[in-house]
């Protein structure tokens, strides 16, 4: 297993980067804008961290910025914390297995939501490609909110 970013909702990117960026002192290493979901992400790293979080893309803080205003209460604008894993479905069996419940099964291989016990969502992805669909995960459906 390997940390990856913990994604922050913002509500003004302009003026998070100037905070995260200008006084924090983090560097942006990546963004994506995404016209079809209107929003965009932006990854920063600490600067010792810039080179390897651009190889790696770890460790990363993701600001998300949707394009649509929002308010943010209850926790909302913190996202989730991000886990790449060797076997995304060995994980999620051995989690399921002690009483975790999967809040969105990994149906494609690749991506899967859990909540901690203080209700934190965690994003698990399969490391490298995608694993082909399997069951019972391919037919299972959402728990819960993740």
């Amino acid at each position: 297993m390997r940390y990856l970013h913990t994604m922050v909702r913002v509500s003004d990117l302009d003026q998070s980067l100037d905070f995260y960026c200008n006084k924090l002192g983090l560097v942006e290493v990546d963004r994506w804008d995404n016209e079809g979901g209107r929003f965009t992400l932006v990854f920063l790293a600490a600067p010792a961290d810039a080179e390897k979080a651009r190889e790696h893309k770890a460790p990363l803080v993701e600001l998300t910025y949707n394009w649509d205003p929002e308010a943010y209460s209850g926790g909302r604008n913190f996202g989730h914390l991000a886990y790449r894993v060797e076997n995304i479905y060995d994980l999620c069996q051995r989690l399921m297995d002690a009483g975790v419940t999967i809040n969105r099964p990994p149906r494609d291989g690749h991506m899967a939501f859990v909540r901690s016990p203080d209700g934190i969502s965690i994003e698990l992805l399969q490391e490298g490609d995608s694993l082909p669909p399997a069951e019972p995960w391919a037919s299972m459906d959402n728990t819960g909110s993740w």
